[in-house]
């Protein structure tokens, strides 16, 4: 029986960390394999057992389906997927769950057309969603027992010490494939790039990984930065942005030292370039910016305005980049990034988190995962988990996209509750969450265009009408789990 969500910290985890079985190598012996074909025999993959993946590639990733194509040459069957994220680049997926290759699925996203077609109603088992924090917290607590991990990795030496790096197709960070490593009964790295022995910094450790193996490419660089993390030019995405940081800069939270992430989305992505003018101006310095690190971050590093980085995933290649080059760019873990049952991650000292939102309720609670019509077409991505810790956290969306409103009476999936929202920007006015009277009061003293959510639910019902009731049939199609391992939420499919 699922444990249903109550409040942001309400539960207390009383488990002991998951632990993996002891193993040795002997001195000679080798780790290198000369196909994946050969690394799979030798791994002792079974019918229904789970296997992890990581999207530190986004569009771009080339190994999930290179090894799923082999395991259906295989004849394998029941197969769970728990990776950290699905993108389009796993489109191919269907045709393996509609063979029975694929029974069941853990991540953080779906996109494209397997989001669409699980929303259909394809898996029999419900997926289920977790945040990054969650996931990386599930895995620790062994809620997710990965039987064995297929890594894609730029660059590894024979013995397994690997980094994103060096080699022909870098993505940065490998802060989601550590906690894959680590705690994986078998750790397959794939790589495009041997290096020589050692390679260090080693992002995964050779002590964690059991097989290496290297084909022709695991991925497409270039294709890291798009999406939800592309840099926006459309001028209401700008004006919400230039708006969110008028917010920031109004707060009592804008002063020296002060910390902040980023979400995905133009509108908060581009909040970090509006920032830069008025921390030029004070004279104030950011003590380090967290999450997906991005070019702007990167660019007020370089100006001295961000003092440190703390990149879980980069998301684009000028952050992978700057890893290499600056040591206090630093690379980690999905655990220290947001687990919430350690004894402290990084989220729980951010200053200042701006979020994105597909819709957005009266009562602040937040989609990002299902569209107007119902379908899955986003990612629970580490958006729970910062709403949940920082001191100020802001929602940036549009009060309506195209015909659809935005801010709505009532959210069609909750990913994040309420009560972990302080401030929504649109482009029509700001609304502040009634919890959080020591903003409305300090906001008062300023120009900001503060209205009551209610109105700007009122506004957007006139432009566009109310929300459109969205259809679905009684078959859960995916359990959303918060941060904590309770479920806030079930995804109903759609006939």
């Amino acid at each position: 029986m699922h444990r249903l969500f109550e409040h942001e910290f309400s539960f207390r985890p009383s488990k002991h960390k998951k632990a993996t079985s002891i193993k040795m190598i002997r001195p000679g012996e080798g780790k290198l394999r000369k196909s994946l074909k050969d690394a799979i025999e030798a791994s002792g993959l079974r019918d229904g057992m789970t296997l992890s993946f990581h999207h530190h590639f986004r569009s771009g990733d080339y190994v999930l389906m290179d090894v799923m194509k082999i395991l259906d040459e295989m004849n394998f069957k029941d197969l769970k997927i728990a990776a950290s994220s699905l993108t389009s680049a796993h489109d191919g997926l269907v045709e393996y769950i509609k063979n029975g290759l694929v029974t069941g699925i853990h991540t953080s996203g779906l996109r494209g057309v397997l989001a669409r077609t699980i929303s259909g109603g394809l898996l029999n088992e419900p997926v289920v969603i977790r945040s990054h924090g969650g996931r990386a917290r599930a895995i620790e607590a062994g809620d997710i027992h990965i039987d064995i991990a297929f890594l894609g990795v730029p660059s590894s030496d024979d013995y397994g010490n690997a980094n994103g790096q060096v080699g022909q197709a870098i993505c940065g960070s490998l802060g989601y494939a550590k906690m894959d490593a680590e705690y994986a009964d078998h750790v397959i790295l794939i790589t495009d790039t041997l290096v020589d022995y050692p390679n260090t910094p080693a992002s995964i450790n050779q002590m964690n990984v059991d097989q290496v193996v290297v084909v022709d490419r695991i991925g497409d660089s270039s294709k890291i930065a798009s999406g939800a993390t592309r840099f926006t030019k459309n001028p209401k995405e700008l004006l919400i942005a230039k708006r969110a940081s008028e917010v920031i800069i109004n707060s009592d939270y804008f002063k020296e030292g002060f910390s902040f992430q980023t979400g995905s989305g133009g509108s908060s992505l581009a909040v970090t370039r509006f920032l830069e003018e008025a921390m030029k101006s004070r004279k104030i310095t950011a003590s380090f910016a967290l999450g997906g690190i991005t070019q702007p971050m990167v660019s007020l590093h370089e100006k001295g305005l961000i003092k440190q980085l703390y990149d879980v995933q980069s998301f684009d290649l000028s952050a992978a980049e700057s890893i290499k080059k600056s040591p206090l760019h630093h690379e980690i873990s999905a655990s220290l990034y947001a687990n919430p049952h350690t004894m402290g991650c990084m989220v729980n000292r951010l200053d200042v988190v701006i979020l994105s939102a597909l819709e957005i309720d009266k009562h602040f609670n937040v989609n990002v995962m299902t569209g107007s019509d119902g379908v899955i077409m986003g990612a629970s991505g580490g958006h729970c988990d910062t709403a949940a810790a920082a001191s100020l956290t802001i929602i940036v969306a549009p009060l309506t996209r195209g015909r659809i409103p935005t801010v709505v009476e009532k959210v069609d999936t909750i990913i994040t509750p309420g009560e972990s929202v302080d401030v929504l920007v649109t482009d029509r006015g700001i609304a502040v969450n009634p919890r959080r009277q020591d903003l409305v009061e300090c906001f008062n003293k300023s120009h900001l265009p503060i209205k009551p959510i209610e109105g700007l639910v009122a506004e957007a019902e006139a432009i566009v009408g109310p929300k459109q009731e969205i259809q679905h049939n009684k078959q859960t199609v995916a359990i959303v789990e918060y941060r904590d391992g309770s479920v806030i939420d079930e995804i109903k499919g759609i006939s």
